[in-house]
């Protein structure tokens, strides 16, 4: 119905991916304001904002808005303020959470961290099967998956279980930092609702 006179190419695309138009604060400030204002107990919204930080640790990628739903779910926490919550992950904080996950992930399992290029190596590597493999399909050659397993034991396995211990952390910590915020935020809109309609019925009165 309304478009734009004129289209966003690839590139700018991709450059709001990584910075919106308004910038990163006026994007969480947005989520700030939509968050204050759900319809639901403050308790709730914070447990679904927690939930929606955990599942922005997960190595899952592009499924963490179906995760983040499910945790909400089982925690009975608000399922848009888990949506909300995954704007944790951004591409400002996808390396670190990485590097910390694959770090806390490898100490845990007893296993040797492959260097920075070597994991950039691996995850080529990985990609590269997939593609391979993908027209070897529809050329009738043999599929191989070394790559794959190599990036699955080496990257994906340590990433997912570091990513359980800071991801408790980071989204307890945002439980107890977002609950009195929006309790407060309530309390207040509610009295400044209460004077109004005070005033009204006062206004009521006179007449």
């Amino acid at each position: 119905m309304f478009k734009r006179r004129t289209p966003k190419t690839w590139i700018i695309w991709f450059w709001h991916l990584l910075w919106p138009a308004g910038g990163w604060n006026r994007a969480f400030e947005y989520i700030k304001y939509r968050l204050k204002r759900l319809p639901d107990s403050p308790k709730r919204i914070a447990v679904g904002i927690s939930a929606g930080v955990f599942a922005s640790f997960t190595p899952f990628y592009g499924l963490h808005f179906i995760i983040a739903i499910i945790i909400a779910k089982l925690l009975r926490g608000n399922i848009l303020a888990a949506l909300s919550g995954t704007f944790f992950g951004n591409p400002l904080t996808y390396v670190p959470i990485g590097i910390i996950s694959l770090n806390i992930g490898h100490l845990i399992m007893g296993t040797n961290q492959p260097a920075s290029d070597q994991t950039i190596e691996i995850f080529i590597g990985a990609w590269n099967d997939f593609g391979d493999n993908l027209v070897a399909l529809f050329v009738n050659e043999p599929t191989t998956w070394e790559r794959s397993v190599v990036f699955l034991n080496k990257v994906f396995t340590p990433y997912l279980v570091g990513c359980i211990v800071p991801g408790l952390l980071v989204s307890l910590l945002s439980y107890y930092l977002c609950f009195p915020l929006i309790l407060a935020f309530k309390n207040r809109r509610k009295n400044v609702i209460f004077k109004k309609l005070s005033k009204l019925r006062n206004r009521n009165v006179d007449r």
